[in-house]
């Protein structure tokens, strides 16, 4: 499952959660996929080198967090 901008539920709030275990999101883990979560998408994917449409949530961006993080 893709996620961007503009998407919403308990997938999104998964997402918030492993990127705050990183230090990379400071929100609220409210599962909107706003600006702030796509900010700290776009940064992951930066600081790893992800070659993978910058700030949407896709299959490769999704391997390597989960891989990196627990599971909320």
């Amino acid at each position: 499952m893709v996620l961007r901008r503009g998407d919403n539920g308990p997938e999104v709030t998964e997402l918030q959660q492993r990127l705050s275990q990183l230090g990379l999101y400071a929100g609220n883990a409210n599962g909107d996929f706003d600006g702030q979560t796509e900010n700290a998408v776009r940064s992951y994917q930066f600081t790893r080198g992800i070659d993978e449409e910058q700030g949407v949530y896709g299959k490769e961006t999704r391997e390597r967090l989960e891989a990196e993080t627990a599971e909320p």
